[in-house]
């Protein structure tokens, strides 16, 4: 008969597996046992159970920064300077997937120093198959979670909520952002989405660029990384001495889909949780202010047509922005003429709703700091909108004449002050002013409260006014439950009814279970004019989500199982007539170790009409009640491999009839310098009132010599406009976002991809802009 239990005898062989290199992990954390060190290995239920328990129980760990005399280490990610041999390094990594708690398979080791002027990162990853590593496309802030990467996210006024984050691939990109309270909220990103789909929206800002320097290398051991980052290129608190900011690290091995973290992070969150980071302690950064100016110059030629007579034009312009630190927590940037033309081209979509579609804000000043000014409910209920400022309801460019921002920390307080002046688009109208205060204070780990006020004033007639008045708040209870409210009222000329609106949500989230619900109600006359709301005002909206996770540790293909249902409804506030009701069932969908997913599910859509809807030129529905169920089908491949598919399939009834089709994009990569995606989406709709089709085809193929000089096209074909347009940007990076772009774009009325009926615009634009200063 054994002495042991089964448990015991499982765990015991576990151990006697392990190399030597991994019994450190297992005396610092005593309970925990480390895991095999091939990836992809999993664990009896039990035992997995045990390493998460014990991950947990892991107090918050603290790393102290070298101190740097004299010059600081080359940025050649060689790490062969002595620097880098000194101190105790951040190691210890465990799992968040695919077992949560785990130690990692593989040894991490980071340093960090500093000279008073720049904060020094040495990242050495360990890999005993140095060959499998999976370096990404060469392109800045590009989708992380596709390949291996090493991230950070320094705390810097320690909060607990706010933060700014820096990472990089094998392939030596850049990656940098902002989070805003703790990268909650609607429009949040996670690391994998790419930044021009997100836009900055909620609580994590992909656009932020700093200007700062990175180096990899790969080589028999492993990889490696080196930073410099400048202390006048982010935000800190102002007082002298030493600070002690928050801080996690985590490391991605993609091959084995193995997310590690020096401070554990349950995987029902992500890096953003500031509240469970560790901390970098023995900073002194210096009371030092940044003072940059970006000038630019731009030249262009333009051509447009309008019932068959052509124009052009070939107009030179100048413009620029400075950016001035009024304390290293506070920032002015003032900018003049400002100018997008380097600006990634919208996506085109298809609307099958009688509702407007949401494009995400890309232009770079805005993008900076949005997460301060960022209230409301994001893609339903906005109160700001910065696509409001200089463009157009059908997305043209509209003159800027310049503007003003003023954002950062007083005391702990987070301020934004915006003020920026549009001119007349065209004659026979006027330029507008547009200004917002906004002001969050953080109270407790979880918790804020803020106000917000947003005026569109005409700089021709005072009475042309719109304003907006908001309060919100949210209040963390834990690491479980989280609410959020927000009350608004806006003032308009000649609307004297209901002009409040208010919304309130509650969220709980463990590493099985997620469940949220919202109650909203919009008053008919409100009417923010420099935000966005996703249908007219005058309703009532109530939506929650529950979700459930399983996992099953021992199978090695399977990562969970997320059964999940959800319901979102709309009603008039007078009558309560049905606006809108949508129920989402999916019992089926499962997520495998390599991020690969499937899922049937089967939706419910519920719509009412008071008045006649167009749906397609001269195919109109009647009012009244409609219902109808969809079978969908949606899936992922293997991100990571060179050739990856993502796409769904809807099939079933539709208003009065039926509608098949659906949506799909096939992307191919070649090693870090190529990659190339075809997407079409598809809708086949047949009703007794008329039949139509809606169908998108957008090509991208990009270049990346260097992280910094890249060639990227976007060609697309939308029936529902008859609009064929292509854009060609060629890119040479300076620090910060800046440098050479070279823009070309081109647009025809077209009734397939390759038939062209006449043109609409040609244009070539040739802009260079040069940051000069302090900023790094």
């Amino acid at each position: 008969m054994s002495l042991f239990s089964p448990r015991a005898r499982r765990v015991a062989s576990l151990v006697l597996a392990l190399p030597l290199s991994a019994l450190p992990s297992l005396a610092a954390t005593a309970t925990a046992q480390p895991t095999p060190p091939a990836g992809g290995m999993r664990l009896d239920a039990a035992v997995a159970d045990s390493f998460a328990r014990a991950a947990r129980a892991r107090p918050r760990p603290t790393i102290t920064v070298i101190k740097v005399e004299g010059d600081g280490p080359a940025i050649d990610g060689r790490l062969d300077e002595a620097v880098w041999r000194e101190g105790t390094p951040v190691k210890d990594f465990v799992q968040r997937e695919l077992n949560e708690g785990v130690p990692a398979s593989e040894r991490t080791e980071v340093r960090f120093a500093s000279d008073g002027k720049f904060l020094y990162i040495g990242a050495r990853m360990y890999d005993r198959e140095p060959s499998l590593i999976i370096p990404g496309e060469k392109i800045r802030d590009v989708t992380l979670a596709n390949s291996d990467y090493i991230s950070f996210v320094f705390d810097t006024y320690h909060d607990h909520q706010n933060g700014f984050v820096f990472g990089t691939t094998p392939a030596g990109i850049e990656y940098d952002g902002q989070v805003i309270r703790e990268g909650e909220g609607g429009g949040s990103m996670v690391p994998g989405q790419n930044r021009m789909q997100a836009g900055a929206m909620g609580g994590f800002n992909v656009n932020w660029d700093a200007s700062w320097t990175v180096a990899t290398s790969i080589d028999s051991l492993g990889w490696t990384a080196e930073f410099r980052i400048p202390f006048s290129t982010i935000r800190y608190q102002s007082a002298n001495g030493e600070q002690t900011w928050g801080l996690n690290v985590s490391r991605m091995i993609r091959r084995k889909n193995e997310e590690l973290y020096w401070a554990f992070i349950p995987r029902q969150f992500n890096l953003y949780r500031l509240s469970l980071a560790g901390n970098l302690a023995k900073l002194t950064p210096p009371v030092r202010r940044i003072q940059t100016a970006t000038p630019y110059v731009l030249t262009s030629s333009q051509e447009r047509w309008n019932k068959g007579l052509k124009t052009a034009t070939t107009p030179t312009e100048i413009g620029g922005e400075i950016k001035y630190g009024v304390t290293p927590a506070l920032t002015l940037d003032l900018t003049v003429n400002t100018d997008f033309a380097q600006v990634e081209v919208d996506d085109q979509r298809v609307n099958l709703t009688r509702f407007p579609i949401f494009f995400p804000e890309k232009r770079p000043f805005f993008l900076e700091n949005a997460g301060v000014f960022s209230a409301g409910t994001p893609q339903a209920v906005d109160l700001f909108f910065t696509r409001r400022i200089g463009i157009s309801e059908n997305g043209t460019p509209q003159p800027i004449l310049g503007g003003g921002r003023l954002s950062g920390r007083v005391g702990s307080t987070t301020v934004g002050l915006l003020q920026m002046v549009t001119d007349a688009p065209e004659a026979g109208t006027s330029g507008q002013s547009y200004s917002v205060a906004r002001a969050v204070r953080e109270v407790g780990a979880r918790s804020r409260l803020g106000v917000m006020a947003v005026q569109r004033l005409s700089t021709e007639d005072a009475g042309n006014v719109n304003r907006t008045f908001a309060l919100d708040g949210r209040l963390g209870v834990g690491q479980k439950w989280t609410s959020d409210l927000w009350a608004a009222k806006t003032t308009t000329p000649g609307r004297t009814g209901d002009d409040l609106a208010y919304s309130a949500r509650v969220a709980y989230a463990t590493n099985v279970f997620n469940a949220n619900a919202r109650v909203a109600q919009i008053g008919e006359d409100f009417n923010p004019e420099v935000g966005f709301m996703s249908r007219p005002a005058g309703y009532r909206t109530f939506d929650a989500t529950a979700m459930y996770l399983w996992r099953k540790p021992e199978w090695a293909w399977f990562r969970q199982w997320n059964p999940h249902v959800s319901y979102r409804g709309f009603y008039d506030i007078e009558d309560g007539f049905r606006q809108t009701g949508y129920w989402h069932i999916d019992v089926t969908e499962i997520e495998f170790a390599n991020s690969s997913r499937f899922g049937p599910e089967w939706n419910i859509s519920q719509e009412g009409l008071q008045r006649p809807f167009e749906i397609s030129p001269g195919v109109v529905l009647a009012p009244g009640q409609y219902q109808w169920g969809t079978l969908g089908f949606d899936y992922t491949t293997d991100p990571s491999e060179n050739i990856t598919a993502t796409g769904r399939f809807d099939f079933g009834n539709f208003w009065t009839g039926t509608r098949s089709g659906g949506n799909g994009t096939l992307t191919v990569r070649r090693g870090a310098t190529f990659s190339g995606s075809l997407t079409i989406d598809h809708n086949d709709v047949r009703l007794p009132e008329g039949d139509f089709k809606r169908t998108l085809q957008a090509v991208r193929l990009n270049y990346f010599f260097t992280p910094r000089v890249f060639v990227q096209t976007l060609t697309q074909y939308n029936n529902q406009q008859r609009i064929w347009s292509a854009n060609v940007r060629f890119g040479w990076l300076n620090t910060a976002g800046t440098g050479l772009f070279v823009v070309l774009n081109d647009g025809r009325d077209a009734t397939g991809f390759f038939n062209w009926v006449r043109p609409q615009q040609r244009s070539v634009f040739v802009k260079f802009t040069r940051q000069f200063g302090t900023g790094g």
